[in-house]
């Protein structure tokens, strides 16, 4: 009885198919990678992707990555990260990636890929 109420609350099961990353170049800043099989449109017409990213360390130490669920307007060029690390981010603004290479080559990627 609780899975099926969680799976209510929670907007119904997660798909889990294989995982297709596709890294964007890197920067000075660290890597990104967007997954190819987690493109989805969505019912506002925004593009909703599975993303992860690992910053560059100062002291060559392994980056810890980051997992984000992005949403991205392709026609303004702007996104927002609706999940990091599993964890919802309720109300999220829209951003522009302004300075930010990584970013900017996610929405690039992502938006000419035709997969949504």
């Amino acid at each position: 009885m609780v899975v099926p109420l969680l799976l209510l609350l929670l907007g119904g099961p997660v798909l889990a198919g294989p995982v297709d990353w596709r890294e964007v170049p890197s920067s000075s800043e660290g890597q990104q990678w967007w997954d190819a099989g987690s493109v989805r449109r969505t019912r506002d017409g925004t593009v909703s992707v599975l993303s992860r990213y690992s910053l560059r360390t100062e002291d060559e130490s392994p980056a810890l990555g980051t997992l984000v669920v992005m949403d991205i307007d392709c026609d303004q060029r702007l996104y927002r990260d609706t999940q990091k690390n599993g964890l919802p981010r309720f109300q999220a603004s829209w951003e522009a990636p302004a300075d930010d290479d990584l970013i900017s080559e996610v929405i690039d990627a992502v938006c000419s890929s035709g997969l949504a």
